[in-house]
């Protein structure tokens, strides 16, 4: 049995890090909000779980495991506004990662909730399995190797993720030059590029929130429980879109642009 959160279905997946600002004005997203409001101020379960919708819009219509993906991120409130008409205007910051086991549909309470496993960061396991491999001949070395191998590993992270971060920056200068979001827009995750420039995770949580990718692509980097496979993932997709942008002079659009909602939240 995993534990069982309040859900918030989007068109797109959240990240870890990632700022998500919602305007809430449905009925049962209202009722969630008082729920959460009513626990105390500081409470660690002032959140809710958010899962990129795979089909539809009115998951309750359909099997909602069947319409959700498997991975989601949760959502943790930051800021709160009341609003005059009952809604509410939030800010969350993503946190941690679950997987989604099963999808309780009830009337008390309105909205969804699941029930899901926690999932954990895989890095220090990475760093001893994977770049032990990479070193030729640590015997003829003085470090000792469980040392070295964490040297190798600090160090291939860090070469790594400097490749992403160029990639990168070439990227959003190619979407800014192709008009396909404002200039501000590029300067913002400039920005936000050189603040995670130094924290390899925050870094493909940003390249992967980001990117104008499929959400099918977004999904994968998110199930990724390690930040050396996500970044190496997003060096293939980084470059595989640089060639589409060049070779194409076009920003694919995201499906949800050609999509209408029945409703937003």
């Amino acid at each position: 049995m995993g534990e069982l959160i309040p859900l918030f279905p989007l068109g797109r997946p959240l990240f870890p890090g990632v700022v998500l600002p919602l305007q809430i004005f449905e009925p049962r997203y209202r009722r969630l909000m008082h729920d959460l409001l009513s626990l105390p101020e500081h409470d660690d379960h002032r959140f809710f779980g958010v899962v990129a919708i795979r089909q539809g819009w009115e998951v309750e219509r359909v099997a909602p495991a069947a319409a959700l993906y498997d991975i989601g991120c949760v959502a943790r409130l930051r800021r709160v506004q009341p609003q005059p008409d009952g809604g509410f205007r939030i800010v969350t910051v993503g946190g941690e990662r679950f997987r989604l086991l099963d999808v309780v549909v009830g009337d008390d309470p309105p909205y969804l909730q699941a029930e899901v496993e926690w999932l954990a960061e895989e890095e220090a396991a990475e760093e001893a399995a994977g770049d032990a491999e990479s070193v030729a001949d640590g015997s003829a070395l003085a470090l000792p190797s469980d040392e070295l191998a964490s040297s190798v590993a600090r160090g291939s992270m860090d070469l790594l993720a400097r490749g992403v971060g160029d990639l990168f920056t070439r990227y959003v200068a190619e979407v800014s030059a192709l008009g396909a979001g404002a200039q501000g827009d590029g300067v913002e995750a400039a920005v936000r590029l050189a603040a995670a420039s130094d924290d390899p995770e925050a870094l493909s949580w940003l390249v992967a929130s980001s990117a104008l990718l499929t959400t099918e692509d977004r999904q994968a980097l998110l199930a990724e429980s390690a930040t050396r496979r996500r970044l190496a993932a997003e060096s293939r997709l980084l470059r595989r879109e640089l060639t589409l942008l060049q070779e194409l002079g076009a920003v694919p659009a995201p499906l949800q642009q050609f999509t209408t909602p029945m409703t937003v939240n």
